[in-house]
C-alpha cells in the first residue's frame, strides 16, 4: 500500500521524506519489523517506542510515525510527526485494512461485569438466526466458525482490524466486541466505527491501572463520548453511573432496566438453578441462564438485537435456547447431589452477584461454600472487600490462590483476610493451594450443598512467577469428585 493513502483522518504535524512510498506492514513492536514496514513509536507505560526507532530502521522500516523526531535523520526513511502516536496508529490500521469496521455492524460492550456474557450471547443469537458474525471477547475470538485463542479482552488495534477485515472478507454482517477500560485508555479502539455501544455496569476494579474510581468511570464514558451521531448508545438505567455514560454522547440514547422505567424493561418472574422465567417488554420466555445479573445481561443483548433490526420474536426464541457461557455460572452436579457453580467472578460486585443469586434460590437448608482468591499484581484494594463479601454471604468461605503472578500467595490471602468482620471469623479458612482448597470444599460438602468456585471461570491455568501452570477448576472438581467417591 502507498503511504499517502494511509493518512486519511490523520493530522501530520511535520513530514520528512516522500509519501510515495510502499508500506508492507504496520508494526509498533520493533522486533516484528520487516522490509518496508511502517513503524509507529508508542509511548507505553513500561517502555518508549521512540527508543527503538533506529533499531527498526536497521531491520528494514522505511516509514516512522512518532511524536518526537529523532536527532539523526536517515535520508532513505520517511518520518511523520504526529501529536499522538497511539491515536494515529488506530487510523493507520483502519486505513491499511480497508476500514473494515465501516463495512460491518460493529457492536461494542463495556462495563465491569457482563461484557463476555453479553457479546457471546449476541454472537450465539445471530448465529441461531442465520447470520455470519465475529466475536472478540476475553474467552476467545471467533470469525464465523473459526476459533482463535484470546490474548486480551481488547486486542491491539492492528490485530483488531486484521480480524475485522477477515470477517468482512468471509461475509460477516456483525461483529460483537468487548471494550475494556484499558483498551479505551490506550486508544486500542481508535479509528473504529461502532454502530451500537452497550454499557453493563461499573463497580470496583482495575484501580491498580486507573488509580481512582473517577478515572475508571471516565475511561468507560470516553467510549460513549466519542461515538458518532449515527450510532446508538444503550445503558443500564439501574446502575448509578449508567446515565453518566450518556451525558455527552452524540449517539441516539436508549436505556434498559429491571427496576426503573426504560426503553427495554425486564422482570424476573421465576428463578432456580435450571433457569429463569423472564418478561421483556411484556413478552414472557424461559432461559437456562440464571441469576438477576444474567437477567441484565440478557436484557442488554435483547436491546442491542432489537436496535440492529432483528425480529423481536425470533430473538426471544433464540435467547430461550441459548447455553450458558463458558466459565460464567456453569453448573456441575455430583453423583451424591452436591451442586457446583464455576464462575469467573473476580471483582467484589461479580462475587456478590453470584452469591446473592444463589442465596435467592436456595432454601437455606443447603449450605453455601465459596472457594475464591484474588489475583496478584492487580488492584489490591478489592481484596479485603471480597473477603468481607464471601464470609458474609457464605456458610463457609475458603480463601485460596488465584493467579498470584509475582506476589506471595500468603500475603495476598492475608490482605483478603483483613476484610473479614469479627463476627465472621469462624466462617472461613485459608488454603493457599487451589486444588487442596477445592478438595476441602468437596470434603466438607454434603448432598444438596452448593459449592461456588470463583475467580477463574474459563481460564485453564494458574500464573505463578511468570509461568502459566495448567489448572482448570471444572476439570479439578470432576477429578476430585471421582477420587473422593462423591
Amino acid at each position: 500500500m502507498i503511504l499517502k493513502d494511509l493518512l486519511q483522518r490523520i493530522q501530520v504535524l511535520e513530514t520528512i521524506g516522500t509519501l510515495e512510498r510502499a508500506v508492507s506492514e504496520l508494526v509498533f513492536d520493533s522486533r516484528k519489523v520487516v522490509e518496508n514496514s511502517l513503524y509507529v513509536a508508542l509511548k507505553g507505560t513500561i517502555s518508549d517506542g521512540h527508543s527503538y526507532i533506529n533499531q527498526s530502521i536497521e531491520k528494514g522500516a522505511k516509514t516512522i510515525v512518532c511524536e518526537e523526531l529523532p536527532s539523526e535523520i536517515n535520508d532513505e526513511v520517511t518520518y511523520l510527526k504526529v501529536e499522538n502516536s497511539s491515536k494515529a496508529l488506530g487510523h493507520l490500521a483502519s486505513n491499511f485494512y480497508g476500514n473494515p469496521s465501516e463495512k460491518l455492524n460493529l457492536i461494542g460492550v463495556t462495563g465491569t461485569n457482563g461484557k463476555t456474557t453479553v457479546t457471546t450471547l449476541l454472537f450465539d443469537i445471530s448465529k441461531n438466526l442465520g447470520y455470519q458474525s465475529a466475536l472478540i471477547s476475553t474467552v476467545e475470538y471467533r470469525i464465523a466458525d473459526e476459533i482463535i485463542p484470546s490474548t486480551h479482552t481488547t486486542p491491539d488495534v492492528i490485530r483488531l482490524n486484521q480480524m475485522l477485515a477477515k470477517a468482512v472478507e468471509i461475509g460477516c454482517e456483525y461483529a460483537f466486541m468487548e471494550v475494556s477500560s484499558h483498551g479505551i485508555s490506550q486508544d486500542r479502539i481508535e479509528g473504529l466505527h461502532f454502530k451500537i455501544a452497550g454499557f453493563t455496569n461499573i463497580t470496583h476494579d482495575h484501580l491498580d491501572y486507573h488509580k481512582t474510581f473517577q478515572n475508571y468511570i471516565y475511561a468507560k464514558k470516553r467510549f460513549f463520548d466519542e461515538l458518532e451521531d449515527s450510532a446508538v448508545a444503550i445503558t443500564n438505567a439501574d446502575d448509578k453511573n449508567g446515565l453518566v455514560m450518556l451525558q455527552n454522547t452524540k449517539a441516539k440514547k436508549k436505556t434498559f432496566a429491571l427496576k426503573t422505567m426504560a426503553d427495554f424493561h425486564g422482570k424476573v418472574l421465576e428463578v432456580d438453578f435450571n433457569g429463569m422465567l423472564l418478561n421483556f417488554n411484556n413478552k414472557e420466555f424461559w432461559t437456562t441462564l440464571t441469576g438477576k445479573f444474567n437477567a441484565y445481561n440478557l436484557l442488554l443483548a435483547y436491546g442491542i438485537a432489537f436496535e440492529l433490526g432483528m425480529d423481536e420474536t425470533e430473538v426471544l426464541q433464540a435467547i430461550s435456547v441459548l447455553q450458558r457461557v463458558n466459565g460464567r455460572f456453569e453448573t456441575i452436579k455430583s453423583d451424591s447431589g452436591i451442586f457446583f457453580v464455576v464462575d469467573y467472578s473476580h471483582t467484589p460486585d461479580a462475587l456478590e452477584n453470584v452469591l446473592d443469586s444463589i442465596n435467592e434460590i436456595r432454601t437455606k437448608n443447603e449450605r453455601l461454600i465459596c472457594v475464591f482468591g484474588c489475583g496478584g499484581d492487580r488492584d489490591k484494594t478489592k481484596r479485603p472487600e471480597m473477603g468481607d463479601i464471601a464470609t458474609k454471604k457464605s456458610t463457609l468461605a475458603i480463601i485460596t490462590s488465584d493467579n498470584p503472578r509475582t506476589e506471595d500467595p500468603i500475603q495476598i490471602i492475608k490482605e483478603i483476610e483483613g476484610g473479614v468482620q469479627p463476627q465472621n471469623f469462624s466462617k472461613y479458612t485459608s488454603i493457599p493451594d487451589r486444588r487442596e482448597a477445592i478438595k476441602m470444599a468437596i470434603k466438607f460438602a454434603e448432598p444438596k450443598d452448593i459449592v461456588v468456585v470463583a475467580g477463574k471461570g474459563h481460564e485453564t491455568y494458574q500464573e505463578i512467577n511468570g509461568v502459566k501452570h495448567h489448572f482448570d477448576d471444572k476439570e479439578t472438581i470432576r477429578e476430585l469428585l471421582q477420587l473422593m467417591g462423591k
